[in-house]
This record gives C-alpha cells, structure tokens and sequence, in this order.
C-alpha cells in the first residue's frame, strides 16, 4: 500500500499525559440487537457496567478479521472501478419533470417537488466548510445508513421521511428547518479550529454553557454527554448557548427544551446500539424542523460515518491509558492530511486527495455500514449510469405521490 493509506490502527500519537480519571462507560448498558446476516462481521456482545468492560458470550474478533477478509477485497475491487464513476453533481430538475428547483449543499443536492423534498445524497466529500473530492460509494452508504437508524430511532422522535426510491434518494416532508445544527459529544478530541478538544486545550472550560472541569485529557470520555449547539453564518458553524438561541429567536424555550432532549436521547441510543456492535459513538450531529402540523421532526441524517465519529470499542480503554490515538473508522484521517499538506481554511485551492486515501475513506464508510446494520452493503451496478437511473427511480416515486 501507498505511503500515503493508513489502516485502522492510527500512527502510535503519543498524547500529552496528563491525570487520567477512569475512563469507563458506566451510562451505557448492553443493548441487544439482531444475529447479523454476514459472517464477516460477527456479532460482538459487549456488557460495560460499573466502570470494568466485560465481554459476553464469545471473544470478539480481532480487528485484523474484520478488516481483512475477502469482504474487504472484494469491496475495494469495487471501489477501484468506481472512482471515474462517482456521483459528485445532479441535475434531476432537467431530467425528472416535476421538480422546481435546485439548492446545492455540502453533499447533498435537495430538489422542491412542489408537495415534498427529493433528497440525493452525492459522492462528495467535505470538511473544513470546503469539498475535498469524491468518494465512490459514499452517497448510497449515508443515504441507506440514515435510513437504518430513521427506522430504528422512531420511538423516540418522529422523522421527515416519506419513501427512499434509489439507494442514493430519500423524498421527505417539508419542514420550517430550525437554523441550529445540535451537536452532541460523549468525548474530548477533535483536530478543527473549533473543535472541542482544541478550544479546550486553549482553555476554555466554559463552552456552548457546559462547564468543562480542568485536567481531561484529549480523547478522554466526558464526565457526561453534552450539547454544543451551533448557528450557520456565511460559510460556517458558529458555537452558541442556548440562553443566545433562545434570545435571537432561532428557536422558542419549549421548542429548544423538546430538541435537546431529543437529541441526547437519539445519542444515548446510538451509543448503546454502537456499543453492542463493537464500537463507539463519540460525537454526531442531528438536525431538526418543523412539519405543517406543527410537530418536531428529525431531519438530514443520522448517525452517519459523515455527520458521527467512531472509534473500536475493544482497544479504546488501553490505548487511551497508554497516550494514544484511539483507533477510528471515520474521515478524521482525511482531514489530518489535508491540514498537514496545506491550509484547508485559507488556501484557495487544494491538493487533490492521494488516491489511496479515497479508496480508504470508501472502504471505512462500508464498513461501518456493514457493522452496524449486520447486513451487506449491495455494491450498485455500473451497467446504468448512476444520474439515469436516479432520475428513473425519482420520477416514477413521484407519480406515485400525486
């Protein structure tokens, strides 16, 4: 492999030591979830009570058995021959009658049908409020992974989705967006500006109204899980309290109270479920609006390897012990290179991504999928271009609709 590919087990970082107070997940109690459908990825039944890890019913398997099988070859060998094929732009608006126009976000290209929202989730990649490059497969992971967890999380809050006709398009209901993005963090790390672990190691210890006690260590579990709401202004998120969201009017006490108690909930949940399945749910972000019956309903995506951060379960409590890096399955590392090779917030234009690193990213964002949902990615065909048969699929979903 490329000088440039990293494997899931991240360099031997030390971290600056610093006193350590048990790391333990004394709030997460084992949750149960269905025999997988792979054999590639067993099940891994974790019981973490009272701060001591404890293992149930067998050992789980090494992380080189999960990452390096036939599965993984196959999956790469996809993704090898998908890279020119990746859908990084859409224009369903000249191809699916119907639809009145187009607002282009990070990653997604969201379509007004009139009645209803059609979502495409594209093959972009962003960070640093900036598209870094195209990842084969990408779109069909968030879209079906959002999905799994819209499914699995009704019992706690009702969700915009009406139908999902493509693997890369969920059509859902029109909502007022509330123009806060809430964050929820169960950790201490990040590498961003912003991000938790940097204003902390700058000395905040007040932030987004969540008092931080001194002497944490970077990728430490917080004493308990917090919300660290932000605003959108330009290009942006911007961090705030809730007394300021509430004072400029972005959203009512009530309608701010409902919200966050939805989202700590939604993240207490994808915790256990990521628990159980080996991993750790470290941080994420939810969206939420309002329907036209007035009721709260949650929106974008969730728990994705794009809007969450993960780490393995199994080796967490002793690298952190030892001072290093967790090992994550995420887009951490893609961003680490591109602030090591240039100035992602200044500069611009980028370097391209080193091909190794897409390939890598791809694989991570499918097996992630593959972990938490117990069921195999279906690789799409290559026989019908990917913007045809979107526009088929959304065409006929919407004659249905009317």
């Amino acid at each position: 492999m490329a000088q440039y590919a990293p494997t899931l087990n991240p360099p031997n970082t030390l971290i600056p030591k610093l006193p350590i107070p048990n790391p333990s997940f004394s709030s997460i109690s084992t949750f149960r979830t269905p025999k997988p459908k792979s054999k590639n990825f067993s099940t891994i039944s974790m019981s973490v009570t009272a701060g001591q890890n404890q293992q149930q019913h067998q050992k789980p398997p090494s992380l080189d058995v999960l990452i390096n099988g036939a599965r993984k070859e196959e999956v790469l060998g996809a993704i090898k021959n998908s890279s020119s094929h990746c859908l990084s732009e859409t224009n369903l608006h000249l191809t699916v009658p119907g639809l009145k126009s187009k607002t282009r976000g990070k990653v997604r290209d969201v379509y007004d049908s009139g009645d209803y929202l059609v979502m495409v989730t594209t093959d972009r990649q962003s960070a640093f409020d900036r598209i870094l490059a195209s990842i084969p497969f990408k779109g069909q992971v968030l879209n079906e992974t959002s999905l799994w967890w819209f499914d699995k999380t009704q019992h706690i809050t009702s969700n915009a989705v009406v139908s999902a006709p493509d693997e890369n398009v969920t059509i859902a209901k029109k909502c007022s967006v509330f123009p806060v993005e809430f964050v929820v963090r169960g950790f201490l790390t990040g590498s961003t500006d912003t991000s938790l672990w940097t204003v902390y190691n700058n000395g905040v210890r007040n932030y987004c109204g969540n008092a931080l006690p001194d002497g944490l260590a970077k990728s430490q579990k917080l004493p308990a899980n917090i919300l660290t709401p932000t605003t959108k202004a330009a290009d942006h998120d911007v961090p705030v309290t809730p007394d300021e969201i509430v004072e400029r009017g972005l959203m009512t006490q009530a309608e701010y109270d409902e919200v966050s108690r939805k989202a700590l909930s939604l993240f207490e949940y994808g915790q256990r479920v990521a628990l159980e399945h080996g991993l750790i749910l470290v941080d994420t972000k939810y969206e939420f609006g309002k329907g036209q019956d007035g009721s709260i309903l949650l929106i974008d995506e969730v728990h994705t390897p794009d809007s969450s951060r993960y780490w393995i379960a199994r080796t967490y409590e002793e690298r952190f012990k030892n001072g290093l890096e967790p090992e994550n399955v995420d887009k951490e590392f893609l961003r680490l290179w591109f602030k090591d090779h240039c100035n992602p917030y200044e500069d611009e234009v980028l370097p391209d991504a080193p091909e190794e690193l897409v390939r890598e990213l791809s694989w991570r964002y499918i097996f992630l999928y593959e972990t938490i949902t117990k069921s195999e990615f279906k690789l799409p065909s290559t026989e019908e271009p990917i913007h045809d048969r979107i526009s088929r699929n959304v065409a006929r979903a919407l004659s249905s609709l009317t």
